[in-house]
């Protein structure tokens, strides 16, 4: 795999993007999970079964929701490894470099616009 595909000065604005963007996750995941919890306390005390449904939704909901937010923080903490070996910005799959425009969109993709396809 090719080796430094951008200066350090470059990889250091992703990484400082990356490290924001995790830890913003990070706080949602956890008042998402704080409210799946408290709604599902609160589910018990609901009398009417169409607020009983109400409920079940909106937790299952959220549970999806933080289930994408767990993907998501994977991927920024392989983006933020492969800062650390020095790959970052190279597709993993055909190793060329990956478009500034792609990883200012999608800052922890590791695929070209033609792989991830």
């Amino acid at each position: 795999m090719a080796k430094r595909p951008m200066k350090k000065a470059e990889t250091n604005v992703y990484k400082e993007k990356l490290l924001a963007l995790r830890a913003r996750l990070r706080g949602d995941v956890t008042t998402m999970a704080d409210a799946a919890l408290k709604d599902s306390s609160d589910a018990a005390l609901s009398i009417h079964m169409a607020d009983a449904g109400t409920d079940n939704f909106e937790q299952e909901f959220t549970l999806g929701l933080l289930a994408n937010d767990g993907e998501r923080l994977e991927k920024i903490e392989m983006a933020l490894q492969r800062i650390e070996e020095k790959t970052f910005g190279c597709c993993v799959e055909c190793e060329a470099v990956i478009p500034k425009t792609r990883l200012n969109a999608i800052p922890y993709t590791k695929h070209c616009v033609k792989c991830a396809d």
